[in-house]
C-alpha cells in the first residue's frame, strides 16, 4: 500500500508521479526495447529463449544504462513468474535467503543488480537454488564476470554481454520520451534534431544518462518560464555542465579511458599514458582495476621482451595495497612509465592464442608414453615414462626428444621477436630446436 501516492483528477493514484523520466518510459514489451539486437533480434539467443519460455539463470554483463534491469523485468513478465528485484548494494544474503524461503513453493525470477558486490561466500549461497531450478537468477553487473563471479555459479549460468547503445539508438529513445511521456507531451516541448543528436552524443551510450539529461533540460526550460517551450543548444549545454560527472567509472568512459591508457603504453608514449592514468585516478577509479590491466599488459604487450615488467606490475599491486592512496598512486605511475618505455612483444599473447585454438579444435591426442608420469609399478610396466631422456644428463641440458603427440610433431606457436630479452630467448630457442628436433 502506498500511503503517500499522488492522486490524479479522477481520484486514482498516479504511479508515475515523482518518478524519473527513465522509469516513466521504461519499455513494457520487447518490441519497445532499443538496441541489443545481437540478443533480441530474430533468431538471437534471448529472443528464442523467451519465445520458448525456457529462460535459464543468467548474468547480464555490460555498462550502465543499456537495459539490464529492463530486460530482467521483461523476462519476468514474459515467463509469467513472480518477479523480485533487489540490489546487492542495499541488501545482504540473509534477506535474499528469507525471500527465497518465503517463495519456496513457487518458482520465481530473482533479479539482482550489482551482483558482483556479493563476495564469494555470499555467492555460494545461490548455488543450490540455481542448481535445483527453484529460482531463475538474473545477476546484472558492470564488471567482468570472469573476475567477479565464482566459477561454480558461472558454470550454471549463461553470460549475456550487453553493448553500449549507439547514438542512433539514443536518438530513438529520446524521441520516444518526447512523444510518449505524459508530462513532456502535455508541455509540447520542442527540440530540433541537431540538439537531440548532441544530447545523444553527450550520453555516451547510456540511455539513463540521456533521459536524465533530457529531464534536467525540461526543468530548466520550465524555469525560464518565457516564450515557447524550447530545448535548444544553450539549455542543453548548461544542463550538461550542471549535471556532468568528471568520471563515470561504471559507464562507457570507464572503458574508453582504460583503453586509452593501454594503447598509450603500447605505443611507448609515457606522457599520454600518465595523463590517462591521472584522469582515471582523479576521477575515482579503483586503482586495483588499473593494476589488473597493467599486469595483463605486462604479459600481453611486453612478454619476454622484458620479463621484469610482470614482476614490477605485481610489485606495484602489492605496494599500493601496502601504502594505499594517495601515496600508493606513485607505484602506479612508476609502473605506467616503465611499461611505456620497455621493449614490446606480443609473441607470448600470439603463441598462447595459437596453442589454445589447437587445444579447443584438435582431437585430444594422448600424452606420449615416455613423458607420462609413472608413480606406480603397474604404470611403469605399461610403459609410462619408459625411454624418457633426462636432459640434465646431457651436454647443455639438451637432448633429442619429442614432447608433442606424434600427430602434431614440429608444431610451432612461439615466434620470439628480436627485441629486448626476447632476442636472447630466440637465439637459445634456435639452438634448442637444432638439437632437440634436429631441424
Amino acid at each position: 500500500m502506498d500511503l503517500f501516492g499522488n492522486i490524479d483528477s479522477n481520484g486514482t493514484p498516479d504511479k508515475n508521479e515523482g518518478k524519473p523520466l527513465a522509469d516513466r518510459i521504461r519499455p513494457t514489451s520487447l518490441n519497445e526495447v532499443v538496441g541489443q539486437e545481437h540478443l533480441l533480434g530474430k533468431g538471437k539467443i534471448l529472443r528464442v529463449l523467451l519465445d520458448t519460455k525456457d529462460v535459464p539463470s543468467m548474468i547480464f554483463w555490460g555498462p550502465s544504462g543499456v537495459g539490464k534491469t529492463t530486460l530482467g523485468w521483461l523476462i519476468g513478465k514474459y515467463m509469467k513468474l513472480p518477479y523480485v528485484s533487489l540490489s546487492a548494494v542495499s541488501i545482504g544474503i540473509k534477506e535474499v535467503k528469507e525471500i527465497i524461503q518465503k517463495t519456496r513453493a513457487r518458482r520465481i525470477i530473482l533479479f539482482i543488480d550489482e551482483f558482483h558486490r556479493f563476495n564469494k561466500l555470499q555467492q555460494d549461497a545461490f548455488l543450490p537454488h540455481v542448481e535445483s531450478g527453484n529460482i531463475v537468477l538474473i545477476g546484472a553487473t558492470t564488471e567482468n564476470p570472469s573476475f567477479e563471479i565464482i566459477s561454480p555459479l558461472l558454470s550454471r549460468m549463461k553470460v549475456l554481454t550487453l553493448k553500449a547503445l549507439e547514438q542512433k539508438d539514443l536518438v530513438r529513445i529520446i524521441k520516444r520520451a518526447l512523444r510518449e511521456d505524459k508530462e513532456l507531451r502535455e508541455a509540447a516541448v520542442k527540440i530540433d534534431d541537431d540538439t537531440v543528436d548532441e544530447l545523444a552524443l553527450l550520453a555516451n551510450g547510456d540511455a539513463r544518462k540521456a533521459l536524465n539529461l533530457l529531464e534536467v533540460c525540461y526543468k530548466m526550460m520550465k524555469k525560464e518560464g518565457t516564450g515557447e517551450p524550447v530545448i535548444n543548444h544553450d539549455i542543453l549545454r548548461e544542463a550538461y555542465q550542471r549535471n556532468i560527472v568528471v568520471y563515470d567509472k561504471k559507464g562507457e568512459m570507464h572503458y574508453d579511458l582504460i583503453s586509452a591508457l593501454h594503447k598509450s603504453m603500447r605505443g611507448s608514449d609515457p606522457d599520454a599514458a600518465l595523463y590517462w592514468l591521472a584522469r582515471m585516478l582523479e576521477g575515482g577509479e579503483d586503482p586495483l582495476f588499473i593494476l589488473r590491466r597493467m599486469v595483463r599488459f605486462a604479459s600481453e604487450d611486453v612478454g619476454n621482451a622484458d620479463p621484469h615488467a610482470l614482476s614490477l606490475a605485481m610489485a606495484a599491486t602489492e605496494a599500493f595495497r601496502f601504502i594505499g592512496p594517495p601515496e600508493g598512486y606513485l607505484a602506479l605511475a612508476q609502473t605506467c612509465i616503465y611499461l611505456s618505455l620497455c621493449e614490446k612483444s606480443n609473441a607470448v599473447y600470439t603463441a598462447y592464442n595459437l596453442a589454445s585454438s589447437d587445444a579447443r579444435e584438435l582431437p585430444e591426442y594422448p600424452v606420449p608414453l615416455h613423458i607420462r608420469n609413472a608413480p606406480t609399478g603397474l604404470m611403469r610396466e605399461l610403459g609410462y615414462g619408459h625411454d624418457y631422456l633426462y636432459p640434465h644428463n646431457y651436454t647443455d641440458g639438451l637432448v633429442e626428444q619429442e614432447h608433442f603427440p606424434p600427430e602434431i610433431t614440429n608444431k610451432r606457436y612461439y615466434f620470439p621477436t628480436d627485441r629486448g630479452y626476447e632476442k636472447r630467448l630466440g637465439e637459445f630457442l634456435e639452438k634448442v630446436r637444432k638439437i632437440v628436433k634436429k631441424t
